[in-house]
């Protein structure tokens, strides 16, 4: 399938990490729309249904655990998630967060551009416009 079908919903509070994953993202020809605050993102998720959320944990006024309880209590749990976060976490927690039923990945900040791609890819059953 082609990735220009699949909606890519990334919630991320840094103004400088938002605007490197709308590009990467973006350059792999999915549609991407942005969120800052996870507030705004549970009542734009409910409304657009994108095929895959990447979130950061750590957001302003609601967190991103809020965000994954919140869309399992929806009934939006078939809705792939990609965790991200720049903070320390230690193997059991990673285990913990990958446990849960929406997670579809756990990466860690910095991002690598080739291991974001590949995730979303693996993920969407979709190929990159750029492969031969």
């Amino acid at each position: 399938m082609s990735s220009q079908e699949k909606l890519v919903m990334i919630v991320e509070d840094d103004d400088s990490v938002l605007e490197f994953l709308e590009h990467v993202v973006g350059k792999e020809g999915f549609q991407v729309e942005k969120i800052q605050y996870g507030d705004k993102a549970m009542s734009r998720i409910k409304k657009v249904i994108p095929a895959l959320v990447i979130l950061d944990l750590m957001l302003p006024r609601y967190g991103g655990f809020d965000i994954l309880r919140e869309l399992q209590a929806e009934g939006l749990a078939s809705i792939p998630i990609v965790v991200i976060t720049g903070r320390y976490t230690d193997k059991s927690t990673q285990e913990m967060i990958r446990s849960e039923s929406n997670v579809a990945e756990f990466i860690e900040k910095p991002i690598q551009p080739m291991v974001l791609i590949s995730t979303l890819h693996h993920i969407l059953k979709t190929k990159s416009p750029h492969s031969a």
